[in-house]
């Protein structure tokens, strides 16, 4: 057998939820973040997205900006994007595309892992 075959072109992913995911919901695995783009009811095969631009809830208040180019991680407690790893608990999603100011509900994200 080949060191590697070829499987898919990797934007999306194969994902089979324990519980329903509805469409736009951030789902995390180990470091990996991904969206589903459809639901996905509970115990049947769906993809999440693990590439492209996504508009992303984010937390208000408290001086919570973005810079493109700024790193975008995922809260998966309060679900929100937000500036900081907060040590580690917060996963990387990708890179802001645009400007966020803090009271603005979302950042538009490109998602890379």
């Amino acid at each position: 057998m080949a060191q590697a075959e070829f499987v898919q072109e990797g934007s999306t992913i194969d994902y089979t939820p324990g519980s329903a995911v509805t469409a736009g919901d951030v789902v995390v695995q180990g470091d990996l973040v991904g969206i589903a783009k459809l639901d996905i009811a509970a115990n049947a095969l769906g993809a999440l997205a693990v590439a492209g631009v996504f508009d992303v809830a984010k937390e208000g208040g408290g001086g919570v900006t973005f810079a493109v180019g700024a790193s975008v991680y995922w809260d998966d407690t309060n679900n929100v994007a937000v500036a900081t790893d907060g040590g580690g608990a917060n996963k990387l999603m990708g890179k802001a595309i645009a400007a966020a100011a803090d009271a603005d509900t979302y950042v538009r994200v490109r998602l890379s892992q």
